[in-house]
């Protein structure tokens, strides 16, 4: 029996059909690659052959690289020289397109001589979020045929668009009224031969003129945007430079780009935050075990939180019943639901006349838990204490019917404490979703002591469906992203105390790439909430941990940050973004003079050091206790929680890629300092003393 191709050839009249059937997404794997340079080679043999349409079989066109070959050695045929012999071909070929043609696969249609999309099509060239730039001819025949300045906004963003812009633009020659991708080819390409059409290649079409103020302006906006990343401004430079000379120099040149970004910090790290996402989900105790049907969800509580989250699950399809103390907060909860969802409409990420149907069909807002009776998962949200949420859970203990899943959205709380209180702790799992629930990703899954399985897996189902990254994470005080918050939150404020200010840090973090510094951050959330958690914690405090006093202070003079117009910073309308407090350095000298602390002055190179060191510390404390299973989970918890930046690819990888013994050994020297704080993880001790990385944890190499 013959191995199966991906690539079928198949001639019908005068009209050949190259289907590419490469399931899940028709990824250019080198054997659909070698595919496509036998058929075109077929087609330039076939007497009878007058014009070729390529398409796809399943629910996408070709969806970009084949990512099990991410890392490897290239194996020929090389995708640029596949698509420069479609280009080169002497009879026309028509790229009919559907799905998402993303990378490689629009590349290969740029190739084609004409291009037809389904309606619901998108397009886009993504390889800047990998740190990468289109490597097979993207950065030359995009430019030829929609013009400079949208070509570079495609390729610096990787942003993708659908098919009536790329009709708009030129990069199509036809919106398709067809459903199905080989029939509305096999349109166009009869109506091109009755018309007597040719090939028409964009690499002989004129390059655009090339401003050069235009570009600088473009080149400084983009560095702003870009912020420490190398290949949006790389694919900048290679578009214009490339443009500047005949076709294959360009092509050339695009290619020595690609292969320097290739060799890159950036592009590793952004592939390891790729694949990281990916193994995220992966739950090996849970192959063969099946989620729970969730059609209905409730929700217990109608602050921004479980508005956020109802949006999120009306968006998904689920049925919501939001559950408030009494009428009055319903209905003001459900208006709160009714205006995210109009700013959805708004930003063109949901329809109309969805909203309504949304709003009107699949939720209610109520003031009664006998509405949840058919629930077949609840959601509570209400607020951090822990008395509140036990009295919760045990009415849905006698309230759910046997089954339904019971959830809690606790930032740090217990999770065996609240299960127990259900009465069914094999139901009950956290469920740690972050503000605002209806923008923000990520889904900390919190599996208790007693949590069956299945529940476990109806979560990460629920996460899919909610389009959340749904991480697992074991129960402690913060569980992963809070309690590595506090670790290096702690650090920062220890920095104040003892010489630094808050604008000094936030400058020194931002620098490293993060979007905001902790004072910054403090300020956006509000100065009480980490009053609040310091509160909480009083009680099991130690006699030699530092308290930032500062913190207290600020929240007891009413200064609660943006809310309040006051925090670290001041914020009124003519800097509403925020200034430093000139006040700010009197009061800290006078507190470190109360304290009896001889201020020092800290580099942002030392800064950003005890940052990070306190940062991976803790990441390693918890991958060695168990609450995450593999550094990778950890990265995608600070990647889309915290505002780590994604190019270095999440702090367990930046700290590899540094060297475990350098950071070891910083933590040792700041230890001289504080001997309490600054204690190393034995994990990390054990790791750096043998040269191995906490990516070693992952396979299970480190000898625990």
């Amino acid at each position: 029996m013959s191995e199966r191709t991906p690539v079928s050839y198949l001639r019908e009249g005068a009209v050949a059909f190259i289907e590419i059937d490469n399931p899940p997404v028709n990824a250019l794997s080198a054997a659909v690659r070698q595919g496509l340079a036998d058929a075109v080679a077929r087609l330039a043999d076939d007497p009878d052959a007058r014009i070729a349409v390529l398409f796809c079989a399943g629910r996408t066109f070709i969806a970009g690289a084949d990512i099990s070959e991410f890392g490897k050695p290239p194996v020929p045929p090389f995708l640029p020289d596949v698509i420069a012999m479609i280009e080169a071909s002497e009879k026309p070929v028509v790229a009919a397109l559907h799905g998402t043609v993303l990378g490689g696969g629009l590349e290969v249609a740029l190739g084609a001589h004409h291009r037809v999309a389904l309606p619901g099509t998108r397009m886009g060239l993504p390889e800047v979020t990998l740190g990468l730039l289109p490597g097979a001819g993207g950065t030359q025949r995009l430019p030829r045929a929609i013009g400079l300045e949208a070509a570079i906004d495609l390729i610096t963003s990787g942003r993708q668009i659908g098919a009536e812009e790329a009709l708009t633009l030129g990069l199509i020659d036809a919106l398709a009224k067809d459903t199905d991708a080989r029939a509305a080819g096999d349109a166009a390409a009869r109506r091109l031969l009755a018309e007597g059409r040719g090939p028409r290649r964009l690499s002989e079409a004129d390059a655009p003129t090339v401003p050069s103020a235009g570009v600088e302006a473009l080149r400084s906006t983009l560095a702003r945007s870009a912020r420490g990343q190398v290949a949006p401004l790389r694919a900048l430079d290679t578009i214009v430079e490339g443009l500047a000379m005949p076709f294959a120099e360009g092509m050339a040149h695009e290619r020595r780009a690609f292969m320097d970004l290739m060799q890159t910090p950036e592009r590793a790290g952004l592939v390891h935050a790729f694949f990281a996402e990916r193994r995220a989900a992966q739950q090996d105790d849970l192959t063969g075990v099946s989620p729970r049907r969730v059609d209905r969800i409730g929700i217990i509580g109608g602050g921004t939180m479980g508005q956020g989250i109802a949006a999120a699950a009306l968006t998904a399809g689920l049925d919501v019943t939001l559950v408030e103390r009494d009428d009055a907060a319903a209905d003001k909860a459900a208006a709160g639901i009714g205006r995210m969802l109009e700013g959805a409409v708004k930003r063109g990420k949901l329809a109309a006349d969805a909203r309504e149907r949304m709003l009107g069909q699949s939720f209610r807002a109520v003031a009664s838990y006998d509405t949840l009776a058919d629930a077949d998962l609840v959601i509570e949200a209400v607020f951090e204490n822990l008395e509140a949420k036990q009295e919760v859970f045990r009415t849905l203990g006698r309230v759910c019917r046997p089954g339904a899943v019971l959830a809690t959205n606790t930032s740090y709380l217990d999770v065996n404490l609240i299960a127990e209180a259900s009465g069914r702790p094999q139901d009950v799992i956290g469920l740690h979703f972050f503000s605002p629930a209806n923008v923000m990703r990520l889904l900390e899954i919190v599996v208790a002591d007693r949590t069956a399985p299945d529940v476990v897996a109806t979560a990460f189902a629920l996460a899919r469906r909610m389009n959340k990254i749904g991480v697992r994470s074991g129960v402690c005080d913060g569980f992963i992203g809070n309690r590595m918050m506090l670790a290096y939150r702690t650090a920062a404020d220890h920095m104040v105390l003892d010489g630094a200010s808050p604008y000094e840090i936030d400058q020194a973090i931002v620098a490293l790439g993060f979007p905001m510094g902790p004072y910054q951050v403090g300020d956006l959330a509000g100065l009480d909430i980490g009053h609040a958690t310091r509160q909480r914690k009083a009680p099991t405090r130690e006699p030699r941990e530092r308290v930032p006093v500062f913190a207290d202070r600020l929240v007891e003079a009413g200064r609660l940050g943006r809310k309040t117009g006051r925090g670290y910073y001041i914020y009124d309308d003519q800097t509403p973004q925020g200034r430093p407090d000139p006040e700010m350095a009197g009061a800290l000298d006078g507190l470190r003079s109360e304290l009896g602390i001889a201020p020092r002055r800290f580099a942002p190179e030392d800064i950003q050091a005890r940052y990070m060191a306190a940062m991976v510390n803790e990441g390693a404390k918890i991958l060695d206790e168990g609450i995450a299973a593999r550094a990778s989970d950890i990265d995608v918890v600070l990647l889309h929680g915290y505002g780590f930046p994604r190019w270095k690819g999440g702090p367990m990888h930046w700290a590899d890629a540094q060297g475990l013994d350098r950071i070891a050994a910083d933590i040792a020297r700041f230890a001289q300092d504080d001997p309490y704080f600054w204690q190393v993880s034995p994990l990390l001790a054990r790791l750096a003393a043998k040269g191995g990385t906490l990516a070693d944890v992952n396979t299970g190499k480190d000898a625990t």
